[in-house]
């Protein structure tokens, strides 16, 4: 698949580094929003998979050291769910969806991280309190096999869960899901390149592309507050492209 000759494809480099933007802003790396803006560009799932998650790697890197550098993040609250994440990340991302399960999979899950970017879902918190071991070890283990699986972080889904049990507050839950989605997307990316997956020359340019809006997403959320206009832009293109999934 010659990406770069797709239709309108400077469109797609265009949008690429405001959805960085606003995923780094919240600590994500974006891969559900890369995944949804690929579907709507007709990018094949072969594609799809290995591209979001080199995209991840980056983008919640830069987003992770902008958090951590403003003294966000809680190593304590980061290990049970990481420790538990990283093998059944590099299980999932050896598997390989027929089509169409793969779009019907994913198209749920950009409904759920709509509801994170409305914040329907994660949006208040109760008495903070501590992250029990088992409890830690079973949500990490059951996102990282779906993030190796879909070719997501496991942030879009972790964030809301931390805010919800009271385990922590939301910049503290942004630098967690950050590093989490990194050591999630680099096993889910080993798994895949083991399993025979091969990334295109070209996905770097993406890279590049969207760096840019990482690094300024992530300065932006992890010192400012995040644009509630860009996040109500993003959760429409994220609906259309779950309404496309799911309905095809």
């Amino acid at each position: 698949m010659e990406i770069m000759n797709l239709p309108n494809i400077w469109l797609f480099l265009t949008i690429l580094p405001v959805i960085a933007f606003l995923y780094a802003s919240v600590g994500h790396g974006g891969a559900s929003g890369y995944l949804g803006l690929m579907v709507l560009f007709s990018f094949e799932p072969t594609v799809m998979k290995p591209a979001a998650l080199l995209l991840n790697l980056f983008v919640a890197a830069i987003s992770f050291y902008h958090f951590w550098r403003c003294g966000h993040f809680n190593f304590k609250l980061f290990f049970p769910f990481a420790i538990a994440s990283i093998p059944t990340s590099f299980l999932g991302g050896m598997l390989e969806l027929e089509t169409v399960a793969y779009k019907q999979v994913l198209g749920f899950l950009l409904v759920f991280a709509v509801f994170r970017l409305l914040n329907i879902v994660g949006k208040r918190y109760h008495e903070l309190k501590l992250v029990k071991t088992w409890q830690g070890l079973l949500v990490g283990g059951i996102i990282g096999f779906l993030s190796g699986v879909i070719g997501i972080g496991g942030g879009i889904i972790l964030t809301p869960v931390i805010l919800i049990m009271g385990w922590g507050r939301m910049k503290e839950a942004a630098a967690v899901s950050a590093l989490f989605i990194w050591v999630n997307s680099a096993a889910g990316m080993t798994g895949q390149l083991i399993a025979g997956f091969t990334i295109g020359t070209e996905i770097f340019i993406f890279v590049a592309v969207a760096l840019i809006g990482g690094f300024f997403g992530g300065y932006f959320g992890s010192a400012v507050r995040s644009n509630k206009i860009l996040r109500y832009t993003l959760a429409l293109v994220l609906l259309l492209a779950s309404t496309k999934l799911i309905l095809t």
